[in-house]
């Protein structure tokens, strides 16, 4: 199975107090990434808008950039993505599809899942050069099935969605749980699969979803976060594969590799392979290093919901450390840093600001991970709005709007929006602000689900702009 974390105030003291934890509160649940519910609280000014919200807002077809780094870096990242699974354990041998790759829909499918996965299967005819295509015959090779997803968490809790070897449905795959029917490294060819996606979330994340585990299905089936330009990265900054991804795929399915090779075999073909694929690619690289274990748990444990806030702190922190040991300085110097900034923010702020902000300057450096250089930008944007700095907002949100729309994140874009709004109401724009408003409710209808998670987003971002404390 392959997976995708005061007493002594007089009356007016007191009152300010309130209100500055009222803005503690705002900035941890946006720092923390929270899932949030409605906000009972008024806010100030009429800064939230009532009635429905506009109908939502959903990105136009659109091929990946291709990839930017040198064909030996992509060479070894395609030996540790197909010969090794996200535990760690690794592959005889390759394996793929054979032949034409049929894809079925079942279950619950929300009216959204269809239309982005016809838009992924053209991209994997297109981009990858894969033989894919949907139909609705019960045999198929793949089968995409949407069920809830308190359903999928019993079975798999850490898991937003998954998929599984040898098996058509989710009775067949509760029967054959916990035995080799379903260990991918027993394959010697695919045949079958099912991809297991959650029904009742928003329709980014059931897109994200079907981009990130039906290529494993069909590809690698490891996560490496060594990677700055790939959904095949644990740190989930990517959503929808990239030009990398494509090239891997293409690579995958191309003549010179078959099923059963080791990683030897592979290895000897893939310079020439990766060279008529990608002859942009053929000039020195950077060094590639692996992982260390103790980072990959350091972060794990930093990310887990289960563990206590100190422990997931020190976490953060060792791993933060670790990347300065290990002299890093790229995406995952910069995750860890990320991570630790959100941690910490409701109790040293300073330190998730100064985390941030040199996250970002190591985010800045690549242009492969202009993404997670957004990412952090609205980390930034909400301590700006919080100091009152519109200017700043502005700043911050120009630069990392573009990105959020060219790399088809609408939930960032919707709270970049947001942010942008509040700034603008602030320097006395109303509208200009109410356009960004608007704009942010349609595409947050996409990127973050329903009515009340999109409120509840807007409200907490409001919540930080002075004008709304009084």
């Amino acid at each position: 199975m392959s997976v995708r974390t005061a007493g002594g105030m007089n009356g007016g003291g007191a009152l300010a107090a309130r209100r500055a934890r009222r803005v503690t509160v705002a900035l941890i649940a946006l720092l923390s990434a929270c899932s949030p519910g409605p906000d009972p609280r008024p806010v100030a000014r009429a800064a939230v808008m009532t009635g429905s919200l506009p109908p939502m807002q959903t990105f136009a077809p659109a091929a990946a950039a291709p990839p930017t780094r040198a064909n030996d870096e992509i060479a070894q990242d395609f030996l540790d993505l197909a010969f090794r699974t996200e535990s760690g354990r690794s592959l005889p041998v390759l394996t793929r599809f054979e032949g034409p790759v049929s894809v079925r829909v079942a279950g619950a499918v929300p009216p959204t899942l269809v239309p982005d996965l016809r838009e992924l299967l053209d991209r994997l005819r297109s981009e990858a050069g894969i033989d894919i295509f949907l139909t609705g015959a019960p045999d198929a090779a793949i089968t995409i099935e949407a069920l809830p997803r308190a359903e999928l968490q019993r079975a798999v809790p850490r898991a937003a969605c998954f998929v599984v070897p040898r098996v058509g449905s989710w009775e067949e795959f509760r029967a054959a749980r916990r035995t080799p029917q379903v260990d991918w490294a027993t394959l010697t060819r695919r045949d079958r699969a099912t991809v297991f996606v959650p029904a009742d979330v928003a329709p980014q994340e059931i897109r994200d979803c079907l981009h990130e585990e039906l290529s494993q299905a069909l590809g690698p089936l490891n996560d490496l976060y060594r990677l700055p330009d790939s959904i095949f990265n644990d740190d989930n900054i990517h959503a929808v594969l990239t030009g990398f991804d494509m090239l891997v795929l293409r690579a995958y399915y191309a003549p010179e590799l078959r099923n059963g090779m080791t990683r030897g075999d592979v290895a000897v073909r893939l310079p020439a392979l990766l060279g008529r694929l990608n002859p942009a690619g053929n000039r020195p690289g950077r060094p590639v290093n692996d992982t260390s274990r103790d980072w990959i748990d350091a972060i794990e444990t930093a990310l887990s919901a289960r563990d206590l806030p100190a422990n997931r702190r020190a976490s953060a922190e060792l791993a933060v450390n670790l990347a300065r040991a290990f002299g890093w300085d790229g995406p995952r110097k910069g995750f860890a840093l990320y991570v630790y900034g959100r941690l910490v923010a409701g109790v040293a702020p300073d330190l998730a600001r100064g985390a941030f902000l040199e996250a970002r300057r190591i985010y800045a450096a690549a242009p492969e991970t202009r993404l997670h250089e957004a990412s952090v930008a609205l980390q930034l944007a909400a301590f700006a709005l919080r100091d009152g700095d519109a200017a700043q907002v502005l700043a911050l949100t120009d630069e990392s709007i573009p990105t959020a729309r060219g790399y088809r994140n609408a939930a960032l874009l919707a709270q970049l929006l947001m942010f942008r709004a509040e700034a603008l109401a602030l320097l006395d724009r109303p509208d200009e602000a109410a356009e960004a408003r608007l704009d942010s409710l349609a595409w947050g209808r996409y990127g973050l689900g329903s009515d009340i998670e999109v409120r509840a987003r807007q409200r907490e971002i409001a919540l930080l702009s002075p004008a709304n404390r009084g």
